[in-house]
């Protein structure tokens, strides 16, 4: 039997470039799927990470402007992930969310797009990205969470930006996906405690 399509297959079935890893994680998958939707992006902080964060502030720094504090959350209920629209959840199983603007500017500059249209969108000189976390059930009571981000240009000169942007910002989006996906493992495993297995950092 053909596998369903998945929410970001609909909403982004062509892409220029995609980064995806999976984790097994040791709870089952509704504790996964609940961990994920609980997650505080503020709490996954690394040194590497705080660095991305800070240099992406810097051009608002040196004009003398304060970066805004970002405070993110995954669930729809909670403060959203700045200019990122929700672009569904599927039966406690997939959650995705996109973004459409140039991000290859020193200040980002966004383009608020609903999610009715973002599949559709094709604005000269953009790029969008959608990003995919999915949870399914593993051997022994575990989960299987994965993520997969996409980028797509919407015409080629914003292709050979997004390309450029891309090689530069992609170890830490990697690193980001990582640390999110170790930190709802540990909290789904902290809730739902099981046999316990040796997970990477």
């Amino acid at each position: 039997m053909a596998s369903l399509r998945t929410i970001i297959d609909e909403q982004m079935p062509r892409y220029n470039t995609v980064i995806a890893a999976h984790r097994i994680v040791p709870a089952d998958p509704d504790s996964t799927f609940l961990a994920l939707r609980e997650l505080d992006l503020r709490t996954v902080g690394t040194p590497m990470l705080s660095t991305a964060m800070w240099l992406r502030g810097l051009p608002e720094r040196l004009r003398g402007r304060t970066p805004p504090v970002e405070t993110p959350h995954l669930a729809d209920d909670r403060p959203g992930l700045p200019r990122w629209v929700p672009l569904g959840e599927r039966d406690g199983r997939e959650l995705v969310y996109g973004a459409v603007g140039r991000f290859w500017q020193p200040t980002v500059q966004w383009r608020d797009v609903p999610a009715h249209r973002f599949a559709s969108f094709a604005g000269p000189g953009y790029g969008k990205v959608a990003c995919s976390f999915t949870v399914s059930p593993h051997e022994d009571r575990r989960a299987l969470l994965g993520y997969e981000c996409r980028l797509v240009a919407t015409d080629a000169e914003a292709g050979l930006y997004l390309e450029r942007y891309w090689w530069l910002i992609r170890p830490f989006v990697a690193h980001l996906f990582r640390t999110a996906t170790a930190t709802i493992g540990r909290n789904a495993a902290a809730a739902t405690p099981i046999a316990r297995v040796d997970l990477p950092a």
